[in-house]
């Protein structure tokens, strides 16, 4: 079992997390496939996906230490324990629900609460998250995360939404932890047709620019 700090810097390296709302619980394990084929291991499955929790379960059993399986969407404490001890090893709520932060620290498993405000996302850190997600980002930009981290340098931030191949690396140079990839990534045009080679070769797209980001 990986420890608290190993998972926190798996998130962080290559830095994309795959956010996941599948059609149906039987297309997680060959998404998930498809995806660390092309270098993302953090797959978030979120709480919208059919069967969630069966098949966090599942893709926890089968990948193992090739990826990390987490779940998303979580907007309460009994999902939380659920998603846990089915195997998630990171837990994202869209919101700012502080009361799940004890739960995943009691598990040691790092959390990552939404923030849309300075505010929210200083409180949540101050918490105990280890992770904040900023979202909705697509109306925001990665300038107000430059902004942000002016006189908040030590938040770990995760835009979510807005964020593709073409843009990644512009988040990056902003400053994030990491980068949440939802429909740019995973799309409902993809999961329709199972088009599995094309989800593996976004993936070496948002690893490669994310990798360059990082670099320059």
């Amino acid at each position: 079992m990986r420890t608290k700090a190993e998972i926190i810097s798996l998130l962080k390296n290559p830095g994309v997390i795959a956010v996941v709302r599948a059609q149906k619980a039987e297309q997680v394990i060959p998404l998930s496939e498809a995806l660390i084929a092309g270098g993302v291991i953090a797959i978030e499955i979120t709480m919208t996906t059919p069967n969630a929790i069966a098949a966090i379960r599942e893709a926890s059993e089968k990948f193992g230490e090739r990826a990390l399986i987490g779940v998303g969407t979580v907007i309460d404490g009994e999902t939380c324990r659920a998603a846990i001890a089915a195997g998630a090893e990171f837990v994202v709520s869209p919101i700012c629900r502080l009361d799940l932060i004890p739960i995943a620290q009691a598990a040691r498993r790092p959390i990552m609460l939404g923030s849309y405000t300075p505010t929210e996302a200083q409180s949540a850190h101050e918490a105990g998250a280890d992770f904040i997600k900023i979202f909705p980002a697509d109306t925001l930009g990665p300038k107000y995360i430059k902004a942000l981290r002016a006189p908040l340098p030590h938040l770990n931030l995760v835009p979510t939404g807005g964020v593709d191949a073409s843009n990644v690396a512009e988040w990056f140079k902003a400053g994030v932890a990491a980068v949440g990839a939802g429909s740019s990534l995973v799309s409902s045009k993809i999961l329709s047709e199972a088009a599995w080679p094309e989800l593996t070769k976004r993936a070496r797209e948002f690893v490669k620019a994310a990798a360059h980001a990082k670099q320059s």
